[in-house]
């Protein structure tokens, strides 16, 4: 029975249907930025005070200047430590008194303003901000602070939950059909988010975003790889996940074109919609048809692609007999992650690297923070970080293969957090130069998690193994904030440590892993459980590919790059 990689190998592995594919898809990874990221625009927390009514008009009748105004009525201001006094307390006092002095309004209560009784910001806040936020809107600021911590960990919840149950959807009911419910559901609750009326409505809208968004981000991906050839598939999936990085830079300018939370929230929500066309464009994996017994759906879909790129199909593959090992198992199930020692093993590496990955991939990013106050130009220059990375990857697992860049760049980022955790503040150029070098192979190391996730599980469970594995990215987002704000308060470079054992730890695991450079996706759990680590010269081992293939997929695991 040929394989798809077979056929592909005729009818074309990265041709016209596959770049048309490739780039209708990647739009999907490049608007999930907004969800992922966009906290940092949507939820920016500008510099503020307490509203003082009566303030306003005392400052008109006595000419104060901004500067003049603040130093007179806002307590604490300009002194070290005291910037949550400045933020959240003000002086208990009625600032609408016509005796109070233009040059000592604090004459009339105490001959020391430092003893005029403080109190909360009852009357609400003043934000220094030509725009608006969550924050500004809501008054996610002082004790409500914790709201806008729960704006963000409830996303990464609905990531955890969409993780695993649109996985197994995908799995048991189709790639394509799960990819538009996905994108409808994802575009109506982001377009209810903008137009929410309180905050509580605006959580239960962001919740139901995270349910469906990254779920419809993995299930692009893995439709990827399973529509390209094998010569094609870990180049495809990094430009894949760069497409999410030009989205990094497309969303740093359009916040900054649109500086009102809501609009900015309608305008990244609204190209989902026109998404909804990939009914007509993009057809259903012919590999997961295959997986589950729908041959002729399988063959009616190759020869559309075969037409696609004008490529003719040979009569010998133009049919596809049952599998019948296969169809005794058609139906994905969580067990099948676990059940056998091989798989076992490999869904629990991959689970502790997707955790890792977004523990020191957020957590430097949080640690390190930005220079300057720009915080547009902060956010578009931390992206250009990210290319790099995967430019060393396209260049090197083709050369070397999966394991040991990945093994390397999690231990290059552990390095980097733990030199940086022991150099001196003074040498703060070095500590910057060393976190971003860190925040380099952390990067590699998230791209190259999800390009060996799909390629070590069978067909009919991929969806659901990669969406499982994932999921652990979503504990990692809610557990560093903690990590990072917690443990600092004991030490600040207590956290750098901590992800250093992280990384290094990771990278031990990924040397326990099969490598899967020049191997065909798998598409029963036999073919993992097969999996060797004896490796032959298939160069001048005098095979035909045919008995290459055959030993590869019963037997021994090969490195080839010949065909």
């Amino acid at each position: 029975m040929p394989t798809v990689d077979d056929i592909l190998e005729h009818i074309g592995e990265f041709n016209f249907f596959q770049k048309q594919t490739f780039f209708i898809l990647s739009l999907i990874s490049a608007t999930f930025t907004p969800i992922y990221v966009g906290i940092v625009f949507l939820g920016f927390t500008p510099d503020h005070r307490c509203l003082n009514p009566g303030v306003s008009e005392l400052s008109k009748r006595c000419g104060w200047s901004l500067e003049e105004e603040l130093n007179y009525t806002v307590p604490g201001l300009g002194l070290p430590g005291d910037a949550f006094i400045s933020q959240c307390r003000r002086y208990d006092v009625d600032w609408n008194q016509t005796a109070l002095s233009c040059t000592d309004p604090f004459a009339n209560f105490t001959s020391n303003g430092s003893h005029i009784p403080l109190t909360t910001c009852q009357d609400g806040w003043v934000y220094d901000t030509p725009g608006s936020s969550i924050v500004t809107e809501f008054n996610l600021v002082c004790a409500n602070s914790w709201k806008l911590d729960l704006f963000q960990s409830i996303v990464n919840v609905g990531f955890f939950i969409g993780s695993v149950g649109i996985g197994y959807i995908a799995d048991r009911f189709g790639r394509k059909l799960s990819l538009l419910i996905t994108i409808l559901i994802t575009g109506v609750s982001g377009v209810l988010m903008a137009l929410s009326p309180s905050y509580t409505w605006m959580l239960i809208f962001r919740f139901i975003q995270g349910l469906v968004s990254k779920s419809g981000w993995l299930i692009g991906y893995i439709l990827l790889t399973e529509f390209v050839g094998l010569k094609y598939r870990r180049t495809v999936g990094i430009c894949y996940q760069m497409a999410f990085t030009v989205g990094l830079l497309i969303l740093a300018g359009i916040a900054y074109a649109l500086p009102s939370w809501r609009w900015l929230q309608l305008t990244v929500s609204l190209p989902y919609f026109c998404f909804l066309l990939y009914y007509w464009c993009v057809p259903e994996s012919p590999r997961w048809l295959i997986s589950q017994n729908k041959n002729a759906k399988a063959m009616k879909i190759i020869k559309y692609i075969a037409r696609k790129n004008q490529k003719p199909l040979p009569a010998s593959l133009q049919s596809l007999k049952p599998d019948e090992e296969a169809s005794e198992k058609m139906d994905p199930s969580f067990i099948d992650l676990v059940r056998t020692p091989q798989i076992r093993k490999y869904t629990l590496i991959l689970m502790y690297n997707w955790f890792t990955s977004a523990v020191l991939y957020q957590g430097l990013i949080m640690h390190m923070g930005l220079a300057g106050g720009n915080i547009y130009l902060d956010f578009f220059y931390s992206a250009l970080v990210e290319f790099p990375a995967a430019f060393i990857i396209i260049f090197t697992i083709d050369r070397i293969g999966r394991r040991y860049p990945w093994a390397a760049s999690n231990m290059a980022a552990g390095a980097a957090c733990l030199i940086s955790a022991f150099l001196p503040d003074d040498l703060m150029w070095l500590k910057i130069t060393v976190a971003c070098l860190g925040r380099l192979g952390i990067t590699m190391a998230y791209e190259m998690v999800c390009l060996v996730n799909a390629e070590l599980y069978p067909t009919f469970i991929r969806n659901l193994g990669v969406m499982v594995c994932s999921s652990m990215c979503d504990i990692g987002g809610m557990v560093t904030p903690f990590l990072v704000y917690r443990l600092t308060d004991l030490w600040h470079e207590l956290p750098l440590l901590v992800f250093a054992m992280i990384g290094l730890i990771a990278g031990v695991l990924v040397l326990m892993l099969p490598e899967t450079k020049g191997k065909t996706l798998p598409e029963s759990i036999e073919e993992v459980e097969n999996m060797q680590r004896v490796f032959i010269d298939v160069s001048t081992a005098g095979l035909s590919k045919e008995e290459i293939r055959h030993l590869s997929l019963h037997t021994y695991y090969f490195e080839f790059d010949i065909f």
